[in-house]
C-alpha cells in the first residue's frame, strides 16, 4: 500500500516537512481513501495522522555556557566589543569606586584608626580621585603612617 502521496498531502496541509507526519498503522484503510486536503485533515484532526512536535536544539551546550560565564569565565579581552566605558558607564564605575572608599574610611575612622583630621584629608584626596581603589588607598594610608 503506497501512501506516499497521503504523507505529501497530509505536510503541506499541516504546514511541516515530511519527516514529522506519522501515519497510524491500525488506520490506514481510511488513510488510503483520503484523497483531498480536507480529506486529510479530517484524519489528522481525528488522530489517524499525527504530526510530531518540532525538534529543537539541544541547550546543554549552551547551560554549561552559561554556568561558567556566571563563574566569571569567558569574559577575556577577545570576547570583548565596545569600550570599557560602553560595558560600564564611567559614572557608575565612579560611583562604586567612591561609595567603597568612603565607606572604608568612615570604618576606619570608627575604629579610632583615623584621626578627624586625616579622615577629611583623605576624604578630600579620594573626592578628587587621588586613590585608584581600596588598596591604594589602604597602601598609602600605611606609606605615610597615617593610620593610628
Amino acid at each position: 500500500m503506497n501512501l506516499a502521496n497521503q504523507k505529501v498531502l497530509a505536510a503541506k496541509a499541516a504546514g511541516v516537512g515530511l519527516g514529522r507526519v506519522m501515519l497510524v498503522p491500525e488506520r490506514l484503510a481510511e488513510i488510503k481513501d483520503a484523497i483531498t486536503k480536507t480529506d486529510i485533515r479530517v484524519l489528522i484532526k481525528s488522530g489517524a495522522i499525527k504530526i510530531s512536535a518540532a525538534r529543537t536544539p539541544s541547550r546543554g551546550r549552551a547551560k554549561i555556557r552559561h554556568a561558567q560565564k556566571l563563574r566569571g569565565r569567558r569574559r577575556g579581552q577577545s570576547r570583548r566589543k565596545g569600550a570599557s566605558g560602553a560595558r560600564a558607564g564611567k559614572k557608575s564605575v565612579w560611583i562604586h569606586k567612591i561609595r567603597l572608599l568612603r565607606r572604608t574610611i568612615q570604618t576606619l575612622r570608627e575604629q579610632d584608626k583615623l584621626s578627624a583630621e586625616t579622615y577629611r584629608q583623605i576624604y578630600r584626596k579620594a573626592k578628587g580621585g587621588f586613590f585608584r581603589d581600596r588598596g591604594h588607598m589602604l597602601f598609602y594610608l600605611e606609606q605615610n603612617k597615617l593610620l593610628k
